[in-house]
């Protein structure tokens, strides 16, 4: 006979506690400051920001705020 599990989600072994990664709710809830602007970009971008924020459950505007945000940060050290 084969022993298998009956649910292949349970934990293999002894247990062990890992220390809380997680962020409290209230360090997640800081607001940056932003300025609202208008801008032209090409629709084949936007539409791919559409996508992709669709597949990941997020708004395109943000993935392309992250995106701006990751460049200066990296270009003004």
């Amino acid at each position: 006979m084969k022993n298998e599990r009956a649910d292949s989600n349970m934990p293999l072994g002894r247990l062990r506690r890992v220390k809380d990664f997680l962020p409290a709710p209230a360090d997640l809830a800081i607001s940056k400051e932003t300025k609202k602007i208008t801008i032209s970009l090409n629709k084949f971008s936007i539409d791919f920001f559409k996508r992709q924020a669709e597949q990941h459950h997020t708004k395109y505007q943000r993935m392309i705020r992250e995106l701006v945000d990751r460049y200066v940060f990296q270009y003004s050290q």
